[in-house]
Protein backbone atom coordinates (compact mmCIF):
# COMPACT_ATOMS: atom_id res chain seq x y z
CA UNK A 1 0.00 0.00 0.00
CA UNK A 2 1.29 3.43 -0.94
CA UNK A 3 0.05 6.77 0.40
CA UNK A 4 0.98 10.37 -0.39
CA UNK A 5 0.48 13.52 1.63
CA UNK A 6 1.80 16.58 3.41
CA UNK A 7 2.89 15.76 6.95
CA UNK A 8 0.95 17.32 9.80
CA UNK A 9 0.95 16.56 13.51
CA UNK A 10 -0.50 13.16 14.30
CA UNK A 11 -3.89 13.30 15.97
CA UNK A 12 -4.40 11.17 19.05
CA UNK A 13 -7.09 9.53 21.14
CA UNK A 14 -6.51 8.54 24.74
CA UNK A 15 -7.86 5.06 25.35
CA UNK A 16 -6.40 2.10 27.27
CA UNK A 17 -3.57 2.57 24.79
CA UNK A 18 -3.03 5.92 23.06
CA UNK A 19 -4.30 5.74 19.48
CA UNK A 20 -2.33 7.57 16.77
CA UNK A 21 -3.67 8.76 13.41
CA UNK A 22 -1.71 10.18 10.47
CA UNK A 23 -3.55 11.94 7.65
CA UNK A 24 -2.55 11.44 4.00
CA UNK A 25 -4.19 12.78 0.84
CA UNK A 26 -7.01 10.24 0.81
CA UNK A 27 -6.68 8.21 3.99
CA UNK A 28 -6.25 8.44 7.73
CA UNK A 29 -3.81 5.78 8.92
CA UNK A 30 -4.17 4.26 12.39
CA UNK A 31 -0.50 3.77 13.23
CA UNK A 32 -1.27 1.36 16.08
CA UNK A 33 -2.35 -1.10 13.40
CA UNK A 34 0.98 -0.72 11.59
CA UNK A 35 3.23 -1.96 14.39
CA UNK A 36 5.71 -4.60 13.16
CA UNK A 37 5.10 -3.60 9.55
CA UNK A 38 7.75 -2.20 7.21
CA UNK A 39 7.26 1.47 6.31
CA UNK A 40 9.21 3.20 3.54
CA UNK A 41 9.31 7.01 3.70
CA UNK A 42 10.27 9.04 0.63
CA UNK A 43 10.71 12.82 0.71
CA UNK A 44 8.97 14.50 -2.24
CA UNK A 45 9.00 18.24 -1.55
CA UNK A 46 7.48 21.00 0.57
CA UNK A 47 4.10 22.68 1.00
CA UNK A 48 3.61 25.51 3.48
CA UNK A 49 0.73 24.73 5.85
CA UNK A 50 -0.30 28.38 5.80
CA UNK A 51 -0.10 29.70 2.23
CA UNK A 52 -0.11 26.28 0.54
CA UNK A 53 2.76 27.21 -1.74
CA UNK A 54 5.48 24.69 -2.54
CA UNK A 55 8.15 26.66 -0.73
CA UNK A 56 10.90 25.36 1.54
CA UNK A 57 9.70 24.95 5.10
CA UNK A 58 11.39 27.30 7.54
CA UNK A 59 9.84 26.37 10.92
CA UNK A 60 6.72 24.71 12.31
CA UNK A 61 5.34 23.80 8.89
CA UNK A 62 5.56 27.37 7.59
CA UNK A 63 7.65 28.98 4.88
CA UNK A 64 9.88 31.88 5.90
CA UNK A 65 7.36 34.62 5.07
CA UNK A 66 4.41 32.93 6.79
CA UNK A 67 6.44 32.13 9.90
CA UNK A 68 7.01 35.84 10.46
CA UNK A 69 3.48 36.89 9.51
CA UNK A 70 0.98 34.35 10.87
CA UNK A 71 -0.39 34.87 14.40
CA UNK A 72 -0.41 31.12 15.08
CA UNK A 73 3.40 31.07 15.27
CA UNK A 74 4.09 34.37 17.02
CA UNK A 75 6.50 34.53 19.95
CA UNK A 76 3.74 34.32 22.59
CA UNK A 77 2.95 30.78 21.45
CA UNK A 78 6.31 29.49 22.69
CA UNK A 79 6.62 32.11 25.44
CA UNK A 80 3.16 32.52 27.00
CA UNK A 81 4.42 35.24 29.32
CA UNK A 82 4.60 37.53 26.26
CA UNK A 83 0.83 37.34 25.75
CA UNK A 84 -0.87 40.77 25.63
CA UNK A 85 -4.43 40.12 24.47
CA UNK A 86 -5.68 40.57 28.06
CA UNK A 87 -4.46 44.17 27.75
CA UNK A 88 -6.11 44.63 24.34
CA UNK A 89 -2.67 44.94 22.72
CA UNK A 90 -2.20 43.38 19.29
CA UNK A 91 0.87 41.40 18.29
CA UNK A 92 -0.07 40.19 14.79
CA UNK A 93 -3.85 39.77 14.82
CA UNK A 94 -5.78 40.82 17.91
CA UNK A 95 -8.95 38.87 17.05
CA UNK A 96 -6.93 35.64 16.74
CA UNK A 97 -4.91 36.42 19.85
CA UNK A 98 -7.99 37.14 21.95
CA UNK A 99 -9.56 33.85 20.91
CA UNK A 100 -6.39 31.86 21.64
CA UNK A 101 -5.14 33.65 24.74
CA UNK A 102 -8.32 34.62 26.58
CA UNK A 103 -9.47 31.15 27.50
CA UNK A 104 -8.69 28.77 30.38
CA UNK A 105 -5.10 27.52 30.45
CA UNK A 106 -3.48 24.81 32.52
CA UNK A 107 0.01 24.94 33.99
CA UNK A 108 0.97 21.32 34.55
CA UNK A 109 3.69 18.99 35.71
CA UNK A 110 4.59 16.10 33.42
CA UNK A 111 6.93 13.15 33.68
CA UNK A 112 8.42 12.33 30.30
CA UNK A 113 12.12 12.16 31.26
CA UNK A 114 12.44 14.21 34.44
CA UNK A 115 9.64 16.31 35.91
CA UNK A 116 8.90 19.32 33.71
CA UNK A 117 6.52 22.24 33.89
CA UNK A 118 4.45 23.27 30.88
CA UNK A 119 1.50 25.35 29.67
CA UNK A 120 -1.43 24.42 27.47
CA UNK A 121 -5.00 25.45 26.77
CA UNK A 122 -7.45 23.50 28.90
CA UNK A 123 -9.05 22.12 25.74
CA UNK A 124 -5.71 20.49 24.84
CA UNK A 125 -5.66 18.18 27.86
CA UNK A 126 -4.54 15.37 27.53
CA UNK A 127 -3.45 15.95 23.89
CA UNK A 128 -0.55 18.16 24.92
CA UNK A 129 0.71 15.56 27.40
CA UNK A 130 0.52 12.82 24.76
CA UNK A 131 2.39 14.99 22.22
CA UNK A 132 5.22 15.37 24.72
CA UNK A 133 5.38 11.65 25.42
CA UNK A 134 4.56 12.08 29.10
CA UNK A 135 4.13 8.88 31.09
CA UNK A 136 2.25 10.80 33.78
CA UNK A 137 0.94 14.34 34.22
CA UNK A 138 -0.99 16.44 36.73
CA UNK A 139 -2.60 19.91 36.52
CA UNK A 140 -0.95 22.54 38.74
CA UNK A 141 -2.99 25.71 38.22
CA UNK A 142 -5.95 26.57 36.00
CA UNK A 143 -5.98 30.25 35.00
CA UNK A 144 -8.33 32.33 32.81
CA UNK A 145 -5.75 33.47 30.26
CA UNK A 146 -2.42 32.61 28.68
CA UNK A 147 -0.48 35.45 30.28
CA UNK A 148 -1.15 34.22 33.82
CA UNK A 149 -0.12 30.72 32.77
CA UNK A 150 3.07 32.14 31.31
CA UNK A 151 4.18 34.04 34.40
CA UNK A 152 3.45 30.96 36.51
CA UNK A 153 5.62 28.81 34.27
CA UNK A 154 8.43 31.37 34.42
CA UNK A 155 8.30 31.37 38.23
CA UNK A 156 8.41 27.58 38.43
CA UNK A 157 11.25 27.24 35.90
CA UNK A 158 13.65 28.38 38.61
CA UNK A 159 12.84 25.17 40.48
CA UNK A 160 11.92 22.56 37.85
CA UNK A 161 12.83 22.11 34.18
CA UNK A 162 10.62 23.22 31.30
CA UNK A 163 12.36 20.85 28.88
CA UNK A 164 12.01 17.16 28.00
CA UNK A 165 15.01 15.04 27.07
CA UNK A 166 13.58 13.47 23.92
CA UNK A 167 16.25 10.75 23.94
CA UNK A 168 15.33 9.63 27.46
CA UNK A 169 11.62 9.90 26.67
CA UNK A 170 11.97 7.60 23.66
CA UNK A 171 14.12 5.08 25.54
CA UNK A 172 11.67 5.23 28.46
CA UNK A 173 14.54 6.32 30.68
CA UNK A 174 12.15 8.14 32.99
CA UNK A 175 12.84 9.20 36.56
CA UNK A 176 10.73 7.78 39.38
CA UNK A 177 8.99 10.85 40.79
CA UNK A 178 5.88 11.43 42.88
CA UNK A 179 4.09 14.19 40.94
CA UNK A 180 1.71 14.92 43.80
CA UNK A 181 4.59 15.47 46.18
CA UNK A 182 6.46 17.66 43.67
CA UNK A 183 3.30 19.68 43.06
CA UNK A 184 2.84 20.31 46.77
CA UNK A 185 6.49 21.32 47.18
CA UNK A 186 6.30 23.80 44.28
CA UNK A 187 3.10 25.47 45.46
CA UNK A 188 5.14 27.94 47.56
CA UNK A 189 6.68 29.41 44.39
CA UNK A 190 3.43 30.46 42.76
CA UNK A 191 3.20 34.16 41.84
CA UNK A 192 0.72 36.16 43.93
CA UNK A 193 -1.46 36.66 40.84
CA UNK A 194 -2.07 32.94 40.40
CA UNK A 195 -2.14 31.49 43.92
CA UNK A 196 -5.94 31.51 43.92
CA UNK A 197 -5.97 29.29 40.82
CA UNK A 198 -4.06 26.40 42.37
CA UNK A 199 -5.73 23.08 41.53
CA UNK A 200 -6.56 21.39 44.83
CA UNK A 201 -7.37 18.00 43.31
CA UNK A 202 -4.36 15.69 42.98
CA UNK A 203 -5.41 13.54 40.04
CA UNK A 204 -2.48 12.05 38.11
CA UNK A 205 -3.18 10.83 34.58
CA UNK A 206 -1.10 7.88 33.38
CA UNK A 207 -0.63 7.27 29.65
CA UNK A 208 0.08 4.02 27.83
CA UNK A 209 1.76 4.21 24.42
CA UNK A 210 1.74 1.66 21.57
CA UNK A 211 5.30 0.38 21.82
CA UNK A 212 6.50 -3.17 21.21
CA UNK A 213 9.93 -2.48 22.69
CA UNK A 214 11.93 0.61 23.57
CA UNK A 215 15.24 1.31 21.79
CA UNK A 216 18.51 1.45 23.71
CA UNK A 217 19.94 4.05 21.31
CA UNK A 218 18.07 6.55 19.15
CA UNK A 219 19.03 8.31 15.94
CA UNK A 220 16.76 10.88 14.29
CA UNK A 221 15.75 10.58 10.65
CA UNK A 222 16.60 13.83 8.84
CA UNK A 223 14.49 14.15 5.68
CA UNK A 224 16.62 17.02 4.38
CA UNK A 225 19.65 14.72 4.31
CA UNK A 226 18.01 11.32 3.89
CA UNK A 227 15.41 11.42 1.14
CA UNK A 228 14.50 7.77 1.69
CA UNK A 229 14.26 5.50 4.69
CA UNK A 230 12.72 2.10 5.30
CA UNK A 231 12.28 0.33 8.62
CA UNK A 232 10.00 -1.79 10.76
CA UNK A 233 7.72 0.27 13.02
CA UNK A 234 8.03 -0.81 16.67
CA UNK A 235 6.29 2.01 18.47
CA UNK A 236 4.86 5.52 18.62
CA UNK A 237 5.39 7.95 21.49
CA UNK A 238 5.02 11.71 21.66
CA UNK A 239 5.06 12.70 18.00
CA UNK A 240 7.78 10.17 17.17
CA UNK A 241 7.70 6.98 15.13
CA UNK A 242 10.15 4.44 16.59
CA UNK A 243 11.75 1.87 14.28
CA UNK A 244 13.42 -1.47 14.94
CA UNK A 245 16.93 -0.21 14.15
CA UNK A 246 16.69 2.67 16.64
CA UNK A 247 15.86 5.26 14.01
CA UNK A 248 13.16 7.68 15.16
CA UNK A 249 11.12 10.10 13.09
CA UNK A 250 9.63 13.24 14.63
CA UNK A 251 6.50 13.94 12.60
CA UNK A 252 6.04 17.35 14.24
CA UNK A 253 9.47 18.50 13.07
CA UNK A 254 8.56 17.77 9.45
CA UNK A 255 5.14 19.33 9.14
CA UNK A 256 4.79 20.78 5.64
CA UNK A 257 7.02 18.12 4.07
CA UNK A 258 5.48 16.15 1.22
CA UNK A 259 6.16 12.43 1.49
CA UNK A 260 5.07 9.08 0.18
CA UNK A 261 4.60 6.17 2.58
CA UNK A 262 4.77 2.59 1.37
CA UNK A 263 3.60 -0.04 3.84
CA UNK A 264 4.51 -3.71 3.43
Amino acid sequence: MKFHGVLTKMTTENKDQVQYYLSTDNHVLNLNQLLNKSIAITFEGYQCLSCGKEKKIFRQGHCYECFYEQPSVADWVMKPELSKAHLGIEDRNLAYEEKAQLQPHIVYLALSSNVKVGVTRKTQIPTRWIDQGANKAIPFVEVPNRYLAGITEVALKDHVSDKTSWQKMLKNDVAEEDLIKVKQELKQYLPEETKEYYVQEDEVLELNYPIENYPTKVNCLNLDKENFYEGVLKGVKGQYLIFEDGKVFNIRSYEGYKVSLEIA
